[in-house]
């Protein structure tokens, strides 16, 4: 068929997307707000928050072997729950990222040349949408290469930190916490675990998806997972969790304060590029799911259109990349994490809902069920701003599908 995507993608391939997306912007930005939030529990919040992972990508994996194509949730809640929950999936993956989208690219403008954070913004857009009309392929060798830098980046302030006269164990947590503060921060943390979606949204380019998503999926979380940790306890070990809940750039003061001044650039430097490796997959997966509402009719048929030479979605990668540019052009948007987590804690409830369904034995069904707990937890567990604007963006979309369906009946 002319509108299908070709399948390139294997599993190291798959594997490199998905750290791409998980090791970017989060891990230099989300310690801090979750830092503020846990307290002397960030250790455990982080724990809690790869808990709560591990089963959204278990019930993700299953399903997105299932159903190998473009979309993910939006797809499987269509196809096990109806097509009211696949699309409500769809409209807050698609919102919701978009503006995460827009914050990355601000991300690499604030590390990269701060007094023109925008116009920095809006060039990374241009030239990040344009590797990924180039194809996917493309785009996944440069994922690779950016992971290779960001995780040698990061396995220098691990050093640097736990080599340090100023390490100390003692900082790592304390007993003075509270469960609220615990939720919250593994709610916020969950945005830097939130990139494997973006191999189970390219599954209609993945190869053998029946195999190579479920090894990848966990695989890509279990590296990330090591990674936050050991970059949580470098961190705590030369700041404590009070001084890393003050920190503006949590990683280049822990370098600094590690009595390595030095490392700092460098890190600003693999923070803009762990922004890019973020703001690449955030657009490849934005723009799959778009294509794949649009090929439903739940956005215009145009973005549902395949380049005949390259079998990218290209009209909706540059509709995507467009309305990003815009934002980036004209907003702030680094503060919406926790608006971002809200909504893809809502795209996973509604993943897990829909993997119960499976009903393969007694191992899917838990995990799926303690994965839906999980995400409603923490969802109802962020900040009020971000829960009530979360709220108010999927009751406007769960509006927009029912005034469009009475409008469709009365025709």
């Amino acid at each position: 068929m002319d509108n299908q995507l070709k399948r390139t993608l294997g599993v190291s391939d798959a594997v490199v997307v998905g750290l791409g997306a998980m090791i970017g912007a989060g891990i230099f930005a989300a310690l801090a707000p979750a830092a503020r939030a846990a307290g002397g529990a960030l250790l455990a919040a982080l724990a809690l928050a790869a808990l709560v992972a591990y089963c959204n990508a278990h019930s993700s994996a299953r399903l997105a072997a299932r159903y190998p194509a473009s979309g993910g949730t939006y797809v499987y809640g269509r196809e096990r729950l109806g097509p009211f929950w696949g699309y409500l999936a769809g409209w807050g993956f698609v919102v919701g990222k978009t503006a995460s989208c827009a914050a990355m690219a601000l991300t690499v403008g604030a590390y990269a040349w701060p007094g023109q954070q925008h116009a920095v913004a809006v060039a990374a857009v241009v030239a990040l949408t344009a590797a990924n009309y180039g194809g996917v392929q493309k785009s996944a060798r440069i994922a690779r290469l950016i992971v290779a830098v960001v995780l040698a980046v990061l396995a220098g302030v691990v050093v640097a930190c736990l080599s340090s006269d100023a390490a100390d164990a003692g900082r790592l947590g304390t007993a003075d916490w509270g469960a609220p503060g615990l939720l919250q921060g593994a709610g916020l943390l969950f945005f830097a675990f939130a990139g494997y979606a973006r191999i189970t949204t390219l599954g209609e380019e993945v190869r053998d998806p029946e195999r190579t998503i479920p090894r990848a999926v966990p695989l890509a979380l279990g590296i990330a997972l090591l990674v936050y940790a050991l970059v949580a306890v470098a961190a705590l070990s030369v700041l404590g969790a009070d001084g890393l809940a003050g920190a503006a750039a949590p990683l280049a003061d822990a370098v600094r304060a590690a009595g390595w001044p030095g490392l700092t650039p460098v890190v600003r430097v693999g923070a803009a590029l762990a922004a890019l490796g973020s703001l690449l997959a955030l657009v490849l997966g934005v723009s799959r799911t778009t294509l794949a509402m649009a090929r439903d009719g739940h956005l215009p048929r145009l973005l549902a259109a395949v380049h005949p030479r390259r079998r990218v979605p290209h009209h909706a990668e540059l509709a995507v990349g467009a309305v990003v540019a815009v934002l980036a052009a004209t907003t702030d948007l680094r503060g919406a994490i926790g608006f971002s987590s809200f909504g893809v804690l809502v795209y996973y409830a509604i993943a897990n809902a829909s993997a119960w369904t499976l009903g393969s034995g007694v191992k899917g069904r838990a995990v799926a069920a303690v994965g839906l707990s999980g995400c409603v937890v923490l969802a109802c567990s962020l900040p009020l701003a971000s829960a009530v604007a979360g709220a108010g963006v999927l009751a406007l979309g769960a509006l927009v599908y029912g005034v469009r369906g009475w409008i469709r009946s009365g025709t």
